[in-house]
């Protein structure tokens, strides 16, 4: 009996890992045909394969296996001396290591993100900011690692990186955005090398970044249901008046409204490109004082745009270094929806914690836009303030945290974090 794979959908990440490990190690693998998920896996021949019924499962001339990465050892076992295993036990002992923390640290806490924005389980900010939180610590880890590396062990991909590239594939490709991933340019580098190497590229096929963290789905249904409820009674009024060019008339009007909802883009035009600024901002790498600072206040429009000032209202509760910069970098990425209209420097001061959290935010209009107050729940654990330019001690503030000034107001800096 040849191989036969059970994987339930076309692209499941967890039954592409053996598929890989197959195409590196020469093994053949056959995919179980006419499997309906829901009713396939509760038969009694399937559950006596994995009693609890999940997949993939992979069934052999020994028996079934099952758990993906179970799967993807079977497979890399049948080819005697494999490199996917490493020359050595301790590179055999470090591909485990990062199997197991690709498993815990990075896939774990995809899933939990992904399930609750998908609507699958229930949705709480506190949970996902948590989970977030948990996310990047295990990036940075990665990305500390990668520095200097091309692969997790040795010189060559191994099953760790197999296995890694197919968890964060549910990451790039679903949920995480240029704006979360921009912050681990290593991971970055490593996830793109990775998923273009021909036999893994063979199974996942062309890799795209989402552009954006997906809605709230559990958030969302019962909204939609009314939308998609209105139009349907809408055309049988319509119908008994026999006007019936008036709904297509009502349909042609409304469509471009989401196209002009944001009325940041009614405003009149402004002098200042925010583009050119964080053009400027970026490229700056020496004297920043004399060219990045003068040059804002060069193209600062006042007029169309507005500064403000935000203080952090629960600093007291700052007392742990990494969870007060996963809270920064879980409020900048939730900011998201705001990069076409802001900029932002947000700085973590002090040697010793409590940490306090600062921060200057450059938004377009003269106030704070309403629906990133509405979206963006961080917002209101902040105290705003709208600069005075006129006052040259606050404009001064507000160039002393754009280059990080440091120490800043007496004290060091912990971390300066950058939105553009």
């Amino acid at each position: 009996m040849a191989l036969k794979l059970y994987v339930g959908y076309p692209g499941n990440k967890n039954a592409n890992k053996a598929l890989i490990a197959a195409e590196y190690s020469g093994v053949k693998i056959s995919i179980a045909e006419n499997f309906e998920m829901g009713v396939t896996n509760k038969t009694p021949e399937f559950l006596k394969m994995n009693p609890i019924g999940k997949i993939p499962v992979l069934e052999t001339p020994e028996g079934p296996v099952f758990e993906s990465n179970a799967i993807a050892r079977y497979v890399v076992k049948l080819n005697a001396d494999n490199p996917l295993f490493g020359s050595s036990a301790i590179e055999y002992g470090q591909i485990e290591q990062w199997i197991d923390f690709s498993s815990l640290e990075i896939d774990a806490n995809l899933i939990s993100y992904f399930k609750a924005r998908m609507g699958w389980t229930p949705y709480f900010p506190a949970v996902e900011e948590a989970t977030i939180a948990s996310l990047k610590r295990g990036f940075e880890a990665l990305n500390t690692h990668l520095a200097s590396r091309t692969y997790l062990v040795g010189d060559s991909v191994t099953l760790a990186d197999i296995v890694m590239a197919c968890n964060l594939y549910l990451g790039f490709a679903r949920l995480l955005p240029k704006s979360f991933t921009s912050e681990f340019p290593h991971v970055e580098r490593y996830f793109w090398t990775v998923v273009n190497q021909p036999n893994i590229k063979k199974v996942i096929g062309d890799v795209k970044q989402t552009d954006s963290v997906p809605p709230v789905e559990s958030a969302k249904k019962p909204g939609q249901e009314k939308e998609k409820a209105k139009p349907k009674e809408a055309p049988k009024k319509e119908a008994k008046k026999v006007e019936p060019a008036k709904p297509a008339a009502d349909e042609v009007e409304e469509a471009p409204k989401p196209k002009a909802k944001n009325p940041l883009d009614l405003l009149p035009p402004s002098k200042m490109v925010l583009d050119d600024w964080k053009r400027l901002y970026s490229n700056t790498k020496s004297n920043f004082r004399e060219v990045a600072i003068k040059g804002f206040w060069d193209m600062y429009d006042p007029e169309g745009y507005s500064l403000w000032f935000c203080d952090y209202k629960y600093n007291d509760e700052n007392t742990v270094s990494f969870v007060t910069l996963n809270k920064v970098g879980g409020f900048l990425q939730r900011m998201d929806l705001a990069r076409k209209y802001a900029f932002g420097k947000m700085l973590i001061i002090g040697g010793q914690p409590p940490f306090k959290v600062k921060g200057l935010w450059l938004f377009r209009g003269q106030e704070i836009p309403q629906f990133i107050m509405d979206e963006c729940y961080d917002m209101e654990l902040y105290e705003w303030t709208k600069v005075d330019i006129t006052d040259e001690a606050q404009k001064e503030r507000a160039s002393q945290m754009i280059e990080d000034f440091e120490p800043f107001e007496g004290e060091p800096l912990l971390d300066a974090k950058c939105f553009k």
